[in-house]
C-alpha cells in the first residue's frame, strides 16, 4: 500500500491510494503518527477495506509530506555508501571515517517540507547548499533490545527523504546538527510505501536530478551499514518508538562531490527518486 497525507476541503487528512494512485480512500485517523501507533501494518489491509468514504480523486486533493510533523528529530545515518564516502572525504578531510561504526546524527524538524514544497536557500548564512536523496525507514512498533533478525518486524515502511544539507555550516561547526536541521531542510515524500510491499533488506533503485539532469544513480542494496544491523545497534540503548523515522545517508553524486562542486541556487528544482516509492520534487527558494 501505498499511504499519503492530504489537504481536502481545508482538513488534513490521511488515506491510502487506489491501485491506480488516481484517488485515496480516506483511512479513520486523525494523522499519520496516530495511524502508526495505532494500526498495526497487520491490520491496515482490513482497515482500509472497512473504511466508508469514497475515494476521492488525487486531482482535488493537495498532497502533503506524508509526515508533516514528526514526533522527534529524525535519526540520520552518515556516509553509508562508500562511494559518497570517497567524495565527501576529497571535498572536506573532516569527513573522514577513521573507525568502522556507523556515524548517527540527529536532524532537527518542526516542519517536514511537502511534496512540490519550496527548499528555503537561507541567504545570508547559507552559501554552499546541497541535497541528498536518502531512504527513510519507519518504525512501525516500540523497538528495543531487537535483534538484527528480527528488524523487519519493526518496521512500518519507508518513504523519501532529501537530507538538505548547508555544506558551509556543516563544516564551520566541525558537527553536522545545524548545518542539516535548518527549517525547510527535510523535504519528505511523496507517500509511505508500506514495508510489507518490499523485500527485505531493500534493494531499491535511487536516484536524484537536478534540473532534469542525473546526478546520483545508485541502489539502496550498496549500504555500508545493513538496516537490520543498524536498528539492533540503535535499539540496545534507545527505544525506537512508533513513528521514529531513520533517514539511511545518501549515494554518490551530491552536489559537494562534483570538481568544482555544484551548488543549488534559487530556481532549482530537485527530484528525488526512489524505486516504488515514487519522485519527490522541490523547487530551491
Amino acid at each position: 500500500m501505498k499511504l499519503i497525507t492530504f489537504r481536502y476541503e481545508g482538513t488534513e487528512r490521511v488515506g491510502v491510494l487506489t491501485a491506480d494512485e488516481t484517488a485515496v480512500k480516506p483511512l479513520p485517523y486523525a494523522d499519520m503518527n496516530t495511524l502508526i501507533e495505532r494500526c498495526p501494518l497487520s491490520e491496515l489491509s482490513a482497515v482500509a477495506a472497512s473504511a466508508t468514504e469514497a475515494p476521492i480523486p488525487m486531482t482535488h486533493v493537495t498532497l502533503l509530506a506524508p509526515i508533516p510533523h514528526p514526533r522527534q528529530d529524525l535519526i540520520c545515518l552518515g556516509m553509508n555508501y562508500q562511494d559518497h564516502l570517497d567524495e565527501a572525504a576529497q571535498y572536506d578531510a573532516g569527513f573522514s571515517l577513521e573507525k568502522p561504526e556507523a556515524s548517527y546524527f540527529s536532524k532537527r524538524v518542526g516542519r517536514t517540507v511537502d511534496p512540490d514544497g519550496m527548499i528555503p536557500s537561507h541567504p545570508g548564512l547559507v552559501e554552499r547548499l546541497d541535497y541528498e536523496n536518502e531512504l527513510a525507514v519507519i518504525i512501525g512498533k516500540p523497538a528495543r533490545n531487537i535483534r538484527s533478525q528480527d528488524a523487519a518486524d519493526c518496521i512500518f515502511g519507508y518513504t523519501i527523504v532529501n537530507d538538505v544539507s548547508a555544506r558551509d555550516v556543516q563544516t564551520q561547526h566541525k558537527q553536522w546538527f545545524f548545518g542539516k536541521s535548518l527549517d525547510g531542510f527535510a523535504p519528505m515524500g511523496p507517500c509511505i510505501l508500506t514495508a510489507d510491499e518490499v523485500a527485505f533488506p531493500p534493494a531499491l533503485r535511487i536516484s536524484t536530478r537536478v534540473n532534469g539532469e542525473l546526478r546520483q544513480n545508485s541502489c539502496t542494496d550498496h549500504f555500508i551499514y545493513p538496516i537490520a544491523d543498524v536498528l539492533e545497534e540503535l535499539s540496545s540503548g534507545i527505544t525506537l518508538l512508533p513513528g521514529t523515522i531513520l533517514s539511511t545517508g545518501t549515494p554518490a553524486g551530491v552536489g559537494m562531490g562534483f570538481d568544482p562542486p555544484r551548488f543549488l541556487h534559487p530556481g532549482d528544482v530537485v527530484e528525488c527518486t526512489i524505486e516504488g516509492i515514487g519522485t519527490l520534487t522541490n523547487t530551491v527558494q
